[in-house]
């Protein structure tokens, strides 16, 4: 049997390996495992338990402000705020106590900024990892029925993104790469503060009080991978317009410089709004009042049209996230 290439599962073979083989099920569990879908929901009498667990590998250097932010980020997809968190922590042997510390110092900065609490998890040093890994699991509250999802997306709907693309890959690649070659000094200390960028709580709960059709936070598989992602979760299509896309010149040229696709490059920080097209102005001003840049680049087309640029080129399912091939 071939070995699997780093990076998620794909799309049909997460389904036939995993999701096909979870087959028990409860009355109380309202959204289940789908393929981009960012939350499982369950019901707790008038609220929903909204629930996401991710992990971070790719990053060594800013792990513990990562491991907050990527899992809260996912809460806030379904438009709510999140409340609480834990987080794992599988350490390799040679890690030092100040090395932890850093770590968790990072996660307690980035728990304060968003207003979620660390309230449990595991620390270990094991033989099984040879760099660290955290893994973190978040939790949100709404009132039933609130939470937003992109099952309800609708033929006709806009398509925004907030932020740029490539953020969070931008972030990382700077922190763990030296691009002295390609970017000044001025440009690698904007490139390393794009970590700082990565935060979509609220993003997710201004664009949820004004009604979404459903929201994605960016992450693996780049912009391109969350149209792709919302447009099977909704069973529709979509036309996407590349030349709207906006991305920061700096991302450009290390993308350039690194042979990478900052469309197909990880992005926590950009949130994917689906929402109705008679919305699309009050989302977008709602966002920007906020300090959040805002931008239509598509629309929902139906199931026929498949899921493509406006000029007809097809847009593949995610495959391994750009961000491999630079880390």
């Amino acid at each position: 049997m071939s070995k699997l290439p780093i990076g998620k599962l794909d799309s049909d073979l997460l389904k036939a390996i995993v999701f096909d083989k979870l087959t028990y099920r409860r009355d109380e569990v309202i959204v289940r495992p789908g393929i981009g879908e960012d939350c499982a929901v369950m019901d707790y009498g008038e609220y929903e338990c909204v629930l996401s667990t991710d992990p971070i590998t790719a990053s060594i250097e800013d792990i513990g402000h990562l491991a907050i932010h990527v899992s809260c980020n996912d809460i806030a997809s379904n438009g709510i705020e999140p409340v609480g968190l834990m987080l794992a922590a599988l350490l390799p042997e040679g890690t030092t106590a100040e090395q932890i510390e850093v770590m968790m110092e990072q996660a307690g900065r980035a728990s304060e900024e968003i207003g979620v609490e660390i309230i449990g998890g595991h620390t270990e040093i094991t033989r099984a990892v040879n760099q660290p890994i955290l893994v973190s699991t978040a939790i949100g509250r709404a009132v039933k029925g609130y939470s937003q999802s992109a099952t309800d997306m609708r033929e006709g709907d806009v398509i925004i993104i907030t932020k740029n693309a490539g953020i969070e890959g931008t972030g990382i690649i700077a922190g763990e790469r030296d691009l002295s070659a390609v970017l000044s000094p001025e440009e690698i200390a904007e490139a390393k503060a794009m970590i700082n960028q990565v935060s979509v709580v609220n993003d997710g709960i201004i664009a949820g009080s004004v009604g979404t059709h459903g929201m994605h936070d960016v992450t693996e598989g780049g912009i391109l991978g969350g149209v792709w992602e919302m447009c099977t979760i909704s069973g529709l299509g979509a036309s996407i317009d590349e030349s709207a896309i906006p991305v920061s010149p700096i991302t450009k040229k290390i993308c350039e410089y690194l042979d990478l696709n900052y469309l197909r490059l990880i992005s926590s920080g950009s949130m994917m709004i689906a929402c109705a097209a008679e919305k699309k102005d009050e989302m977008i001003k709602k966002l920007e009042v906020a300090g959040i840049k805002a931008t239509c680049i598509g629309t929902v087309e139906s199931k026929e049209h498949g899921v493509r640029f406006t000029d007809g080129r097809e847009i593949d399912p995610p495959s391994a996230d750009e961000i491999y091939k630079a880390v």
